[in-house]
């Protein structure tokens, strides 16, 4: 939480984007943790958290995972909805170009497993073949996550 003082910067007035607490405290929705010499460290920010069966999941987390196989380019991770968990864990996956066709879901899956807990493994992987993120390295997850919801619905 911090306390604004008049002259930050107006982006953090975003309709959204912060959320009030008491003594016009505010969070602008990153969650992180402070090590036991005093460095904070981001970890995700609060609207991609996925909470699939009553545990959190971290994207970032489960992104480094899946980035770590040698043949990933990139990888984003989403909450899909689901009637048992509430949400699951489902991966979009970028490729290098000489790995196309020769990776697949089992592979991915051992890999991350031997990294995360099983909570965190995604339930599903989508192999994509452009890229995940835009000109300026950003994520538009809530977007790619809509695009899935309505696929499945019209599936």
């Amino acid at each position: 939480y911090f306390r604004p003082d008049a002259g930050r910067n107006a982006t953090y007035h975003y309709i959204g984007a912060t959320a009030k607490a008491v003594d016009d405290w505010e969070t602008p929705g990153d969650l992180g943790y402070l090590d036991e010499e005093g460095y904070l460290y981001l970890v995700d920010r609060r609207t991609d958290l996925i909470v699939s069966g009553g545990a959190n999941v971290y994207p970032a987390e489960v992104e480094a995972a899946i980035e770590a196989h040698p043949d990933v380019e990139c990888a984003i991770v989403i909450g899909m909805p689901d009637d048992d968990l509430g949400h699951r864990v489902h991966a979009l996956v970028e490729l290098k170009q000489a790995a196309r066709g020769t990776v697949d879901e089992a592979v991915l899956r051992d890999h991350v497993a031997a990294l995360l807990v099983r909570y965190k493994v995604p339930r599903s992987f989508e192999f994509v073949e452009g890229p995940l993120r835009d000109a300026a390295g950003k994520v538009r997850r809530g977007a790619l996550r809509e695009e899935r919801i309505k696929a499945a619905a019209s599936a």
